[in-house]
């Protein structure tokens, strides 16, 4: 059996582009430690560190934060399952909007022809444009209105592929730590508890840009509809209404 290739802090700054500076900081904040130490005692990366290193620098470039970086990847996340995932949404959005794109020339034809269009195919369009998107969205639409949905959209553009990661990894995972703590007895004012939720209310002001009213309205569609919101069929209301009234509490303690 061969004996997997090492690295030395310099020698993987050197071939990553980073500083030394910059690994030992992150060795600090343990977003990426040498994982192996030889004979007198000297610390070195190993293969799988540096697989992680990819990681983090992969998810870096799409602008997340170290913080960030940290959950996802202690989260446990396959990349080439989010990747997967996110490529199946893109394909699904895409031929949805291909059927509106049809439909919508087929109207233009016909206004353009001086012809009034069928009301089905009018009916189809606005079928569509209601279908596109994940099972959340279409709980968000029955929450908030047409400018709070916007709001919403405009946010998650500007942060740009981020967005996807925040969303689908960071936030799920900042639930279920806080579960965790729950079923586990901790109390709502400890300072685990006080530390996601200050992380759960600075994700939601970067999608909500602060507006309370968009807040308390994507809240509710948590709160009628968790399994939808949450991506997971399985998920109880009961135990996310406990949930948030632990958080809540933790909130009220600041």
């Amino acid at each position: 059996m061969g004996i997997d290739q090492t690295w030395k802090v310099g020698t993987l700054a050197e071939a990553s582009g980073l500083t030394v500076r910059t690994l030992h900081h992150w060795d600090q904040i343990g977003l990426l430690s040498p994982s192996r130490r030889t004979a007198v005692g000297h610390r070195e990366y190993t293969e799988q560190d540096v697989i992680r290193l990819y990681q983090v620098l992969a998810l870096r470039r799409l602008g997340l934060g170290l913080e960030s970086i940290t959950t996802c990847l202690d989260a446990g996340v396959d990349p080439v399952r989010l990747v997967s995932e996110h490529l199946a949404d893109v394909e699904a959005s895409i031929a949805a909007l291909e059927t509106l794109r049809q439909r919508l020339a087929h109207i233009h034809g016909e206004l353009v022809s001086d012809r009034a269009p069928e009301i089905s195919a009018l009916i189809g369009a606005l079928q569509t444009m209601g279908s596109t998107g994940p099972e959340s969205k279409q709980a968000l639409r029955r929450h908030l209105d047409n400018d709070q949905m916007q709001t919403l959209h405009d946010r998650a553009s500007a942060l740009g592929p981020v967005a996807y990661y925040l969303l689908q990894v960071e936030w799920p995972e900042l639930y279920r730590r806080a579960e965790v703590l729950r079923t586990a007895g901790v109390e709502p004012a400890a300072p685990r508890v006080r530390k996601l939720v200050e992380r759960m209310d600075e994700l939601s002001s970067l999608f909500t840009g602060g507006d309370s009213d968009v807040s308390v309205a994507v809240r509710s569609a948590w709160q009628h509809e968790p399994a939808a919101m949450s991506g997971d069929p399985t998920a109880p209301a009961d135990t996310w209404h406990a949930l948030t009234a632990y958080l809540d509490r933790a909130r009220s303690t600041a």
